[in-house]
């Protein structure tokens, strides 16, 4: 006879008849004390049996079930929850050592793998983590921009913050001034409301220039796109450093954020010089000796403002432009220079000696990169390897203005720095092969050798763009060196 139990808790042989003889049956761990050689002796039956463990492995158990003269029926006496399968038999002696009872499947009815939970319970907590980390990141921007908002949006409506019929632009910038902080102007914060846009001058990577009027005078109006929500920060915060206004500087007038639920205007409001860039005003006007180092000199006094430290109670930092171009210094009526767009800006912050470095993802402008950050060499920890890159981008600006310098009748046209050598887009492996790789420089017209004025200044350029920058010049050296040019020729700048 053999009988089968396959995971209920009782499974009954289909006859009440006890067999008569005494079995001899194969024992694994069920076997009596008295046992020898893996073998019990019963008036029942013989069994074997497999179960799950606490881990989930089969484990087999064989032996013999009943006692000699009772009655005996074959069942699971286990009570556990786990999977097993029993067989008996009477055949004949060690019947039960070929038998191989199999667990019954994973998914028989009434039967739920633990391992389901815990999957379901890893899962469970796996998206809880995330939701939380995405509620947690969006919580964290949002508190960003509400600070930003709340830092630069000045559209405030107290009395204080308004600026009033017949109060003067021009009056409140000297107030400004002469109050000694020499930054922003904390009275033209609703500036932006009062505002009208008239015609846009101007358009860029980061945004739109604006030409505006308020109360009778014009202003320029800087609007960014909103994904250049940093740059706008940056320049902002630059523009507002104590001791930072300098008449070299473009001038700073306010900053502010405009917007409802579905858009936003970033704003910066500074002065309006109808000439434009020196890169337009070049482009245009043929200059004279005395042009020339006006512009040069007012030019490299903004720069040397810029990366001069400047120590006191209300100090100001060092700081470092990072895109000098012609097409981002702006030039006045009177044919002086002021430098412009310090979205880029790095400061140097000396009581930590660390670098104060922008998180907005944009990067120069390649034609005026220096070899060192064409070629990745930049040291980016010490602040004087961002100085000396400027002076590289300086000295090309100053090739652009002495090219527009006329002598001897002859005057060349205007022309980008390299435009003789790499594409009117050119790209940083174009830069990198003429610049790092050949070496090579803007040319200098045979003409410059014969004007002393223009030698000087070809001479000086080429300090500033030397390939090594610990051989370049420094601002305040360029400064000095332009003055004393000027003097020589009684030019008063």
């Amino acid at each position: 006879m053999l009988l089968r139990d396959s995971g209920k808790m009782t499974m009954e042989t289909s006859s009440p008849s006890q067999p008569q003889r005494l079995l001899w049956c194969y024992c694994y761990h069920h076997c009596p004390e008295e046992s020898a050689n893996n073998s019990c002796r019963t008036d029942g039956y013989c069994f074997t049996m497999v179960e799950e463990d606490d881990r989930g492995v089969p484990v087999f158990t064989s032996g013999c079930l009943g006692l000699v003269g009772s009655q005996f029926q074959c069942r699971d006496t286990g009570g556990s929850l786990q999977r097993r399968a029993l067989l008996c038999c009477t055949d004949m002696d060690y019947c039960n050592r070929d038998l191989q009872p199999s667990l019954p499947p994973q998914h028989s009815a009434g039967y739920v793998d633990s391992s389901v939970h815990y999957t379901a319970l890893f899962i469970s907590i796996s998206f809880c983590t995330a939701i939380l980390v995405f509620l947690t990141i969006l919580c964290y921007f949002w508190y960003k921009r509400q600070e930003s908002q709340s830092r630069y949006s000045f559209g405030l409506e107290s009395d204080d913050m308004y600026i009033h019929p017949g109060e003067s632009l021009k009056d409140l910038i000297e107030q400004s001034q002469s109050s000694g902080s020499g930054s922003g102007l904390p009275l033209l914060r609703t500036i932006a409301k009062q505002i009208q846009m008239v015609t846009q001058i101007g358009k860029g990577r980061y945004g739109e220039v604006w030409m505006g009027r308020w109360r009778g005078e014009r202003v320029a109006v800087k609007v960014f796109f909103t994904m250049e929500e940093a740059s706008w920060f940056r320049e902002t915060e630059i523009y507002q450093t104590v001791l930072m206004r300098h008449e070299n500087i473009l001038g700073f007038i306010a900053a502010d954020i405009k917007g409802t639920g579905s858009w936003t205007q970033l704003y910066l409001i500074t002065d309006y010089h109808e000439s434009g860039s020196l890169y337009d005003y070049l482009r245009s006007t043929t200059l004279d000796g005395r042009a020339m180092l006006r512009l040069a000199y007012s030019s490299i006094s903004g720069l040397c403002h810029l990366h001069t430290e400047i120590f006191g109670t209300q100090g100001k930092p060092a700081i470092a432009h990072r895109d000098l171009k012609s097409k981002n210094i702006l030039v006045k009526r009177n044919g002086t220079c002021c430098i412009a767009d310090l979205g880029l800006a790095v400061k140097f912050i000396s009581d930590t000696n660390e670098v104060d470095i922008p998180p907005n993802t944009r990067v120069g402008t390649k034609r005026y990169m220096a070899p060192e950050v064409l070629d990745e060499s930049l040291n980016r920890v010490h602040f004087q390897s961002y100085i000396m890159a400027d002076m590289y981008s300086f000295g090309l600006i100053l090739w652009e203005i002495t090219r527009k310098c006329i002598s001897g009748g002859i005057v060349e046209e205007f022309q980008l720095p390299y435009y003789d050598l790499v594409p009117t887009d050119p790209s940083y492996e174009d830069m990198r092969e003429m610049v790092c790789m050949q070496r090579r420089r803007p040319p200098f017209p045979n003409r410059w050798s014969s004007d002393e004025c223009l030698r000087q200044m070809g001479k000086l350029m080429s300090e500033c763009w030397a390939h090594s920058p610990a051989s370049r010049l420094t601002a305040l050296r360029v400064k000095k060196t332009l003055a004393k040019m000027s003097e020589s020729q009684d030019i008063k700048l």
